[in-house]
């Protein structure tokens, strides 16, 4: 028997529990072993830590958006071959949403208390580009991995030298990032002029501030 293709309605349910699991629910397990494992803690003075849990708050709020511009674009993808180009990042992402889940533990921090609205406003952005065409939807992503690969690489020069843990996973979340960029771009996607680009730089430094403190 064949498998039984989802109904619209079924669909949309679907991702409304994977939202809600996301937003507000512990990270999936990773198929890959975070980078930090078997990195030795360092002491970190009071300072250090704060900021730390800061900026791996962010950066576990970012793949929050990124789990939900990713589903948002894949429920409206035209091709079935870039819905399941999006699925798979997303799964591709889970590993960096577990990471910075584990790390912000394991400093003692919490994650950021707005992701069920970064979570819903992304989901809408992705399907709403997703709507419009393919070759938009692969070109959001490819800026928006641009900005996500930019506040990486501003963390890494912010984050404690001592922290070798947090840089361990910032620098393969990057590199992971920077892949995800180029093949969007390969596959198709839209080169967003540089005014765009401003305006997604301005809405996401909004995002860093309030996820660094809340």
């Amino acid at each position: 028997m064949g498998q039984r293709q989802l109904s619209s309605i079924d669909q949309l349910l679907s991702q409304i529990d994977l939202g809600l699991r996301t937003a507000f629910g512990n990270a999936p397990k990773p198929d890959r072993l975070s980078p930090a494992s078997n990195i030795q803690e360092s002491e970190l003075s009071e300072q250090e830590r704060h900021h730390a849990i800061g900026l791996m708050r962010v950066n576990h709020a970012g793949e929050i958006c990124a789990q939900a511009l990713y589903q948002g674009q894949a429920l409206t993808a035209k091709l079935p071959e870039v819905g399941k180009q999006m699925e798979q990042a997303a799964e591709e992402e889970i590993d960096h949403l577990a990471w910075c889940e584990e790390r912000l533990a394991e400093l003692g921090g919490k994650t950021s208390a707005l992701n069920p609205a970064w979570y819903a406003m992304s989901f809408a952005l992705g399907a709403g580009a997703g709507l419009v065409s393919d070759k938009l939807s692969l070109g959001f992503v490819a800026a928006t991995e641009d900005q996500v690969c930019k506040h990486l690489q501003k963390h890494l020069d912010e984050l404690p030298t001592e922290d070798k843990k947090s840089r361990s996973v910032v620098e393969q979340m990057l590199v992971d990032e920077e892949k995800h960029a180029q093949s969007a771009l390969a596959a198709g996607g839209y080169q967003f002029p540089k005014p765009v680009k401003k305006l997604m730089t301005l809405v996401s430094s909004a995002m860093t501030q309030s996820s660094y403190r809340i």
